[in-house]
């Protein structure tokens, strides 16, 4: 715990001038960034989800009973991140595909009747009495490690399309038929999108970039066609106001919510929108009450935060690239890339821009899964950072 700490309180790393070594120990401005996203996510959830808690039986008509659930997923993230921080980034290396294993299994063990928990329709969450675990959650970390190792393995046949794509396309076959037997299409696509991110980052041939970018879209339009509440989904996008009371109920209030807020917002825990209006509104939906109390101010604030973040995130990879760490310079931009598609695509969805995909805000929104996953990733990319500069100094790691 006390490495966790030292982290937050590391002075601010100075640019070096040329030829000389940077003098901080970790990144202070990501680690600022990350906290300032905890902690307004932290306030918007309360604010988002008051009228909720307090009109449920389920959650024992307390005002606070959100706020205190996902403050202690954030203590928790941060002990898990703290602990994690501890392991080498070879190490990591190392328990990729077993942990990729791991998450298919637990995948699977979310079909099993009595084993899995279902919530609104869909099968996602393993209880484990206290809490519940969502593997998709731990999916997206895992694929992130699995995809960068996958990627250094097979860089001696990275041109070659039956053993660089073949085995990774069948690999996302498996993944994909378990999410969207959950359905969980959302993370399916965040998922593929970490794979291809990883795969084009780690410099594989275009014709084999080009047939994994031509095979999964093919897929989603299938999937898409043959299912008729997909279907209903972007029609409902493309004009929620054609049913505003059926398909596009929850688009048509966000975009209310968005409208209301105009520029400055109607203030902190002024929204109307969150009384029963929109649903899902301190999850899916945060970024539509934030718009409506804080604004265009507030929602630009939350997009120029993410794009700091996966831009140093984005730099880490880069410095790991030229220290010749290609490992940990795809897991540090497979975090990027996860990190920023979610978060575009969630902010897309609430804008009315993409159409509904069922993901959460990284590091804002409410859910246990998420953002403990979320702070053991951040934990990764902080790792990284720090064994960049230790090897910078000529230190061991």
């Amino acid at each position: 715990m006390s490495a966790f700490l030292k982290l937050f309180a590391a002075q601010p790393a100075h640019r070096a001038a040329a030829g000389k070594l940077q003098t901080a120990e970790y990144d202070n401005v990501l680690v600022w960034v990350v906290i300032a996203l905890l902690s307004f996510g932290l306030v918007m959830v309360y604010s988002s989800s008051i009228a909720t808690a307090e009109a449920s039986k389920a959650t024992g008509y307390q005002q606070t009973y959100f706020l205190l659930r996902h403050g202690m997923y954030i203590l928790l993230g941060l002990v898990a991140g703290a602990m994690v921080f501890q392991m080498p980034s070879k190490i990591w290396q190392q328990l990729a595909p077993w942990l990729f294993i791991a998450g298919v299994i637990l995948l699977a063990l979310v079909l099993i009747p009595g084993v899995g928990k279902e919530v609104n329709g869909s099968r996602r969450w393993l209880s484990l009495f206290i809490i519940n675990l969502q593997p998709s959650e731990l999916m997206k970390m895992f694929v992130v490690l699995y995809a960068a190792d996958y990627t250094v393995r097979k860089g001696v046949v990275k041109n070659s399309f039956t053993k660089a794509f073949v085995p990774m396309f069948f690999v996302m076959l498996v993944v994909g038929v378990l999410l969207l037997s959950e359905p969980d299409m959302g993370a399916f696509v965040v998922i593929c999108a970490i794979a291809m991110s990883t795969l084009w980052l780690g410099g594989y041939k275009l014709k084999v970039f080009a047939a994994l970018s031509m095979a999964l879209p093919a897929a989603f339009t299938a999937l898409i066609i043959f299912s008729p509440y997909r279907i209903k989904r972007v029609t409902s996008f493309m004009d929620p106001w054609a049913d505003p009371f059926g398909t596009g109920y929850q688009l048509s209030h966000a975009l209310i919510a968005l409208g209301r807020g105009e520029v400055f917002g109607v203030g902190l825990g002024a929204s109307v929108e969150k009384l029963f209006y929109l649903p899902e509104a301190h999850t899916d939906f945060l970024l539509s009450v934030i718009g409506e109390e804080m604004g265009l101010v507030g929602v630009t604030a939350v997009i120029v935060l993410f794009g700091w973040l996966i831009v140093r995130a984005f730099a880490i990879g880069r410095q790991a690239a030229m220290l010749d760490r290609l490992f940990a310079a795809l897991v540090a931009q497979g975090i990027a890339a996860w990190i920023g598609i979610q978060a575009m695509i969630n902010i897309g969805v609430n804008m009315g821009i993409l159409p509904t995909k069922g993901l959460t805000l990284p590091l804002m929104s409410f859910g246990g899964s998420g953002i403990v996953v979320n702070c053991v990733a951040i934990a990764i990319l902080l790792r990284i950072d720090w064994e960049n500069r230790r090897l910078m100094r000529g230190q061991t790691i």
